[in-house]
């Protein structure tokens, strides 16, 4: 189902240009255009020197913005590539008054041009679509490029943590993190009754664990 625009879009993003960058992508070769540095002034953005996490592809931001309320002590740059979405939050963001919180309108495939070597020390990948078609595993984001992605800005030592409902899915993440030379530190196949301190949950993990649909989570090392 084709998802309607939100009244008044465009102004409700620039009211949200403080805390959000909207990537000009007019060149659609995506490899080309992350070759063209717009590095993030993480320095500028964050008063506070503190450590950086990335989310991708955060939705509604109530994962990010919990997990931001939890740790003042990090700042969090969450990314979706869906405008219509990622306006709910940021305006969240805006209502709780959290600081280090930040939002990046783009796809994944062009975090290297927003993103410096070694500037991100976790990543976060929440029931990330898992495209279950064969054609479009290319698309997945645990497939081995853009694990290479990811490697290009995370820290030596950085981890990925990773949740997902579906099975197959959490199968192919698993057999991609070893082929692109991931350590893979902990798996759960059960999260519902193994939860974990500080994983906030996501709104798509809520109802699938409502469906009683078990939550799969992994986290790998760089």
């Amino acid at each position: 189902m084709r998802m309607h625009k939100k009244g008044h879009l465009e102004d409700r993003l620039a009211a949200c240009a403080d805390i959000l960058t909207v990537a000009d992508l007019t060149d659609k070769n995506m490899s080309r255009a992350a070759h063209v540095k717009e590095y993030l002034d993480l320095g500028k953005i964050f008063a506070a020197q503190n450590p950086v996490r990335l989310e991708i592809g955060c939705g509604k931001g109530k994962f990010v913005c919990e997990t931001a309320a939890l740790n003042p002590n990090v700042n969090f740059v969450a990314c979706e590539k869906i405008s219509n979405v990622l306006i709910d939050a940021c305006e969240r963001a805006k209502a709780e008054g959290l600081k280090n919180v930040y939002f990046l309108n783009c796809a994944a495939e062009v975090l290297e041009k927003y993103f410096g070597p070694r500037s991100v020390e976790l990543i976060y990948l929440n029931f990330s679509n898992p495209l279950p078609k064969e054609g479009y595993k290319k698309q997945r984001l645990t497939h081995p490029r853009f694990l290479e992605i990811y490697r290009g800005i995370i820290k030596e030592g950085g981890r990925i943590i990773q949740k997902t409902d579906d099975y197959d899915f959490y199968r192919f993440s698993l057999e991609s993190y070893a082929a692109a030379g991931y350590k893979v530190i902990s798996v759960c196949e059960d999260l519902k009754n193994n939860p974990v301190g500080g994983d906030v949950e996501t709104e798509h993990e809520k109802l699938f664990k409502e469906l009683g649909k078990p939550i799969y989570r992994i986290v790998a090392e760089v």
